[in-house]
């Protein structure tokens, strides 16, 4: 079966502060390099069937309505994965 996963982010120009937290753990670790860490969501929906331009129409406007908030968050990306898929990967 496949599955389509929507990734969601917060907008670059908010604070982030999970991402902030989490930043601050790796400087406290010693882990160097890092400039910056920031936190999203990632939501697995999967599809009994083929995944086609309908369907994923359909994800797309559950992703801006549902599994993201507009004000403060960015669907990033929509992709498929796993076998049956009609359609490939989507922005």
């Amino acid at each position: 079966m496949p599955t389509i996963v929507v990734e969601v982010m917060p907008k670059a120009e908010l604070l982030d502060p999970q991402g902030k937290a989490v930043a601050g753990v790796l400087g406290r670790l010693g882990k160097t390099g890092f400039t910056s860490v920031r936190l999203g969501k990632r939501f697995e929906l999967t599809v009994d069937g083929p995944v086609d331009e309908a369907m994923l129409a359909e994800v797309r406007e559950l992703a801006d309505s549902v599994l993201s908030n507009a004000v403060i968050e960015d669907v990033v990306g929509i992709h498929v994965v796993g076998a049956d898929s009609t359609v490939g990967a989507s922005a």
